[in-house]
């Protein structure tokens, strides 16, 4: 009897899933939209809705009233400890949702949160194929407890799958942002999160802002 094929690797599976959003094509502009303080801005939101595959996270909230961080929202990336706000779950049925679970090398629990819709399909991001690189180019040590934040995770994510594409990154305080501790982090919507230990946003910024000055993200104000 032949052997069953291959399975594709994470890279390849979570590239075909994105891009089967776009009817099959690559995507030339990808927008990763943190979730940062951000004013109102008309350019700002256009230039959101209008990219090839927008990508959010965790706790937020699309324009109602005045535009600044635009209504369009394809890919959601999550972890089980989010704290949702008013457009985490909503329309969930249209968008793909992806699962960072850095946690799960040490203590984080299997289980999804019994509060979050019974019908939510999940795509796990996997450590070993793209954490873990990332936690390397952090510099952080093989079996210390730290993890990059779920933006870091994001734009690191999208650069893999689409390396030819035009990335911008917005809603972020990381770049040319925090030096030395940061207790809290302030959001869009909702208060102010605090900073929890596995986190060292001083050098994600560092990396972010290398990234940046070597043109593969832009930072779009």
């Amino acid at each position: 009897m032949p052997l069953p094929p291959a399975l594709p690797d994470q890279a390849a599976l979570l590239h075909a899933l994105l891009t089967a959003r776009l009817g099959g094509g690559e995507p030339a502009l990808v927008t990763v939209v943190g979730n940062a303080p951000l004013p109102p801005s008309a350019a700002r939101a256009e230039a959101i809705d209008g990219s090839d595959l927008v990508v959010r996270m965790t706790t937020f909230a699309l324009d109602r009233d005045a535009p600044a961080v635009g209504r369009r929202t394809d890919v959601v990336v999550l972890h089980r400890g989010v704290s949702a706000g008013p457009d985490t779950f909503a329309r969930h049925r249209e968008r793909l949702y992806l699962l960072a679970e850095p946690g799960r090398d040490h203590w984080e629990p299997e289980a999804r949160p019994a509060w979050w819709p019974l019908d939510l399909e999940l795509v796990p991001i996997g450590n070993r194929e793209f954490t873990d690189p990332l936690r390397r180019a952090l510099g952080y040590r093989r079996r210390s407890v730290s993890w990059p934040t779920t933006g870091t995770l994001a734009v690191h994510l999208l650069r893999r799958l689409f390396p030819h594409a035009r990335l911008l990154l917005t809603g972020t305080s990381l770049v040319d942002g925090p030096r030395g501790a940061v207790r809290t982090l302030g959001h869009h919507w909702g208060p102010a999160v605090s900073v929890t230990p596995e986190h060292r946003l001083d050098r994600e910024g560092a990396l972010l802002t290398r990234w940046r000055a070597e043109g593969a993200i832009e930072v779009l104000p």
